[in-house]
């Protein structure tokens, strides 16, 4: 769904339905969440040249994936594909890398010099999980 100029959300048939937004607390941060999606409304505009190298990864990631299924299908050896699964994994661990540091670079760091250190506990809170 995509936000109109009136702060109503438009459906896929373009129709404007009026979303309420609640405040919720998930994984210990209070945030904003869309009630009839129960997703985060919390949003980052990326820089054209952020977005595009990030979508060229995922792109990557996606057309090694795919060979990965190829080599399934071909009846591959079972050492050959967890080799491609170990660069599968390195290359999302690079994208999660990346990601982090535009994180750091643009979210992290204006939250900060607005006052919001509760950026800092929720990346306390998620580098557990980026790190397994």
């Amino acid at each position: 769904m995509a936000e109109c100029e009136t702060g109503e959300y438009a459906d896929l048939n373009g129709k404007h339905a009026f979303i309420s937004i609640e405040n919720r607390r998930i994984g210990g941060m209070e945030r904003e969440i869309c009630e009839c999606c129960e997703t985060c409304a919390m949003h980052k505009e990326r820089s054209e040249k952020e977005y595009r190298d990030l979508m060229n990864r995922l792109k990557r990631i996606e057309g090694q994936v795919r060979g990965l299924q190829g080599m399934l299908e071909r009846d591959a050896y079972c050492m050959d594909i967890m080799v491609q699964v170990s660069a599968v994994n390195a290359a999302l661990n690079s994208f999660n890398k990346v990601l982090l540091a535009n994180h750091l670079e643009t979210c992290v760091k204006e939250n900060i010099r607005k006052g919001n250190d509760v950026v800092i506990e929720e990346l306390v809170q998620a580098l557990p999980k980026l790190m397994k």
